[in-house]
């Protein structure tokens, strides 16, 4: 390699990786089922989820769209669907719940934070579901927030005071997880993990 070259080859930069705001990706994508999130204006895509991982988001969804739609307590969605916290942050949570006096934040989207939140971890986002999704739900005001964790067989529950998450239960195999947001829902942790 001659000297010129050399220079050359130090004096290329790379592209700095592109920011979005939620209304871009809205005005340069086509609409998409693949799961997009929104992290500080970066934009990350990841692989469809496995079968397992979305039979549990059904048992999950059903149960609670269930007890929901049977006491009129709001609405119940459940991914892809948009929650935009701020013009940078967007998520999609596996399963959510509006309370019916905040359904004014439904839209085309959700503009807001939602009452409860409920993330299936997967195994390459352990880390996103477990601390960054925490921290965010927690700092935008998600009052309860379920961390399902297939390969650890448990299921969390997170409630808000004061600002901050509280460990309400961590639940295994065999017991029964309960919200303090809807006082009366439950869900058989075996049931919900297997099937059974």
């Amino acid at each position: 390699m001659n000297e010129g070259t050399a220079t050359l080859e130090k004096s290329v930069v790379k592209p700095e990786k592109r920011l979005y705001t939620y209304d871009e990706v809205v005005a340069e994508f086509p609409e998409t089922n693949q799961p997009c999130e929104l992290w500080d204006g970066e934009l990350v895509m990841s692989p469809s989820p496995s079968f397992f991982h979305q039979e549990i988001v059904g048992r999950f969804y059903y149960q609670l769209y269930q007890w929901v739609t049977k006491h009129k307590l709001g609405k119940v969605i459940g991914a892809p669907i948009d929650m935009i916290l701020s013009p940078h942050r967007v998520t999609q949570p596996d399963v959510a719940f509006i309370a019916k006096d905040r359904l004014g934040i439904i839209g085309r989207v959700i503009n807001g934070p939602v009452d409860l939140a409920a993330e299936v971890i997967s195994l390459g986002n352990r880390n996103r579901d477990r601390i960054e999704k925490r921290d965010l739900y927690e700092q935008y005001g998600v009052k309860e927030y379920w961390i399902i964790d297939p390969e650890a067989q448990t299921v969390e529950v997170l409630f808000s005071e004061d600002g901050r998450y509280r460990l309400l239960m961590r639940c295994t195999v065999g017991e029964t997880a309960a919200s303090q947001l809807l006082p009366g829902f439950e869900v058989a942790v075996t049931g919900l993990l297997h099937g059974e």
